[in-house]
């Protein structure tokens, strides 16, 4: 089996997110970025499949400028093969990405895609419901366990009322949720092997795809900062409050 991992160079979770002063988007200059945490676990995935020995070959692509070549690396150091990295310096919409993903799936014939379910950045939760729809292939997304079976794969999934299993036939898209796996830190010696590893990189153009963007940003502002809480004497005082105050009684 042959899987294709997406992975996305997004703003890392312990960095606090600043608005531009111009309030035409977030502030990236100087802040420390990382791979997509949702992202993490999908290589991770891939990388206990490749050994357990059901996949033979992990690649491992990214959709941004050149340093997401930084992201691709740190995807080949925890087990990924090769790398693969669509330069742009564009912004990239969910659309855009799926049919970067659909001429990649075209080009290399993996026999599944696994992604994280979406990016703590623009929080979309659409670009792996938009590749399969655009592959015609089946999917599971949210998926919390995967198995390999005779005909295809058993994936786990976290719905409102539960937990629903799927049975899928290769090839497949899968998206993934927080309790999948618990990705893995890359030692030194494979981050030193990974510089080693294939990395190509291609253009957008290079594989006839439009990644206009549809929608635009008109201004991007913080939340409105929250009031601090009060004390109340009694419950009368509170309920005096709800009714006079906060008007929800």
């Amino acid at each position: 089996m042959k899987i294709l991992v997406p992975v996305k160079r997004v703003v890392d979770f312990n960095v606090k997110v600043r608005v531009k002063s111009d309030h035409t988007g977030v502030e990236l200059s100087n802040v420390k970025m990382s791979m997509n945490p949702f992202c993490e676990i999908a290589v991770e995935e891939a990388v206990r499949l490749k050994e357990k020995g059901v996949a033979k070959e992990i690649i491992v692509v990214s959709i941004g400028p050149a340093q997401c070549q930084e992201t691709i690396r740190t995807g080949l150091a925890m087990g990924g093969d090769r790398g693969i990295l669509v330069q742009t310096d564009a912004a990239v919409e969910p659309l855009g990405v799926a049919k970067i993903l659909l001429a990649l799936v075209k080009k290399e014939t993996p026999d599944l895609v696994i992604l994280g379910k979406q990016s703590i950045d623009g929080d979309n939760n659409q670009t792996g419901q938009m590749l399969s729809a655009l592959l015609g292939w089946g999917q599971a997304t949210f998926a919390s366990k995967i198995e390999k079976t005779d005909t295809g794969l058993n994936v786990t999934r976290e719905v409102d009322g539960g937990l629903e299993t799927l049975a899928l036939k290769l090839p497949c898209v899968v998206t993934t949720d927080l309790r999948l796996n618990e990705p893995r830190y890359a030692s030194l010696p494979n981050i030193m092997k990974a510089k080693q590893k294939p990395l190509a990189t291609m253009k957008p153009e290079e594989l006839s795809v439009d990644i206009s963007p549809r929608t635009v940003t008109l201004k991007v502002t913080e939340p409105a900062t929250r009031k601090s809480g009060i004390k109340v004497k009694d419950v009368a005082e509170l309920v005096g409050k709800l009714k006079n105050e906060a008007k929800v009684i």
